[in-house]
C-alpha cells in the first residue's frame, strides 16, 4: 500500500483509499496546487493501492469473460471482495464509480468532505461483477453521462471537488460560498484588469464602488444564466425558494 501524506496533530486528517489497477495514477494531479499541498502537509492522505496484489493466480488475474456472452471482460468478485476486505475501514463512506450511479453534485461532495473520508473502487474493461458491488452495498457514483476508460478519471474529480472543501485547503471560505452550485445557481461572471480590453469594457456597476449594486448585479446574472443554460437547475431553485 502506497501512502502519500501523513497525520499531523492529534486529529486525524480526512483520508482516502483508492483501489485500482493502476495506482501510478494517483496523486496525479492531485499532487499539485493546494491540493497537493495540502497532501505534503497531512491535511488529508491518499492510498492508492493495486488490486492486482490479490489475485489469486501466478498470472495476476483480475478478470474474466462475461456470463452470457459478450464483449469485453469483467472484474473478478473475488479479487475485489479481497481487495476491499483489506482495505476498506467501516467509517469511510465506499463508492464505485460508475456511469449509471447517482450523478455527483455539491450536496454529496460537501457530504463526504464532512466524514472522515472515502473508498474508491475503481472499474476497468466493463466493470466489476455485480455480486461484488452488492456484497459490500457500494454506493455508484457517476460524475456524468458520458463512458470512461476508467473509474481512475471520476475518482480524481471526486477526490478533487471534495478536498479542497477541506478546512485549510482553500484560503477564503467566502470564495467557496460564493460558486457555482453552492446556493443553487450557477455562478456570476467574473472580470479583472485591464478594465479595456480588445475593446470590451467591465460591466459599469463592478467599478462604481456600491456593494449592494454589485451584489444585486451578480445574483441577477447568476440566476438569468441559471435559467437559460440549465432549465433543471433553475426549476430545483425556484421551488426551493
Amino acid at each position: 500500500m502506497a501512502e502519500t501524506g501523513a497525520e499531523t496533530g492529534a486529529a486525524r486528517p480526512w483520508s482516502a483509499v483508492v483501489l485500482t489497477l493502476f495506482p501510478e495514477m494517483f496523486p496525479g494531479p492531485l499532487g499539485l496546487s493546494l491540493a497537493g499541498k495540502a497532501l505534503a502537509e497531512g491535511v488529508w492522505t491518499l492510498d492508492a493501492v493495486d488490486i492486482r496484489g490479490y489475485a489469486r493466480d501466478r498470472h495476476r488475474t483480475v478478470d474474466d469473460t462475461p456470463f452470457g456472452g459478450g464483449a469485453g471482460m469483467v472484474m473478478r468478485p473475488d479479487v475485489v471482495s479481497d481487495a476491499v476486505a483489506a482495505n476498506h475501514t467501516p467509517e469511510r463512506r465506499l463508492i464505485y464509480p460508475s456511469p449509471r450511479g447517482r450523478v455527483l453534485d455539491q450536496a454529496l461532495v460537501r457530504e463526504l468532505a464532512a466524514g472522515p473520508g472515502v473508498t474508491l473502487v475503481c472499474g476497468r474493461y466493463e466493470g466489476l461483477d455485480q455480486r461484488a458491488i452488492d456484497a459490500w452495498s457500494m454506493e455508484e457514483v457517476s460524475v456524468g453521462d458520458v463512458v470512461l476508460s476508467g473509474g481512475e478519471p471520476a475518482a480524481l474529480v471526486m477526490l478533487d471537488a471534495v478536498v479542497r472543501l477541506l478546512p485549510g485547503v482553500t484560503g477564503k471560505a467566502e470564495s467557496l460560498a460564493e460558486e457555482s452550485f453552492e446556493t443553487g445557481l450557477l455562478e456570476y461572471p467574473h472580470y479583472t484588469r485591464p478594465q479595456v480590453w480588445d475593446g470590451r469594457t467591465v460591466p459599469e456597476v463592478l467599478v462604481s464602488g456600491h456593494h449592494g449594486r454589485v451584489a444585486q448585479w451578480r445574483r441577477e446574472q447568476a440566476e438569468a444564466i441559471t435559467r437559460n443554460r440549465r432549465p433543471d437547475l433553475w426549476a430545483r431553485y425556484v421551488e426551493k425558494e
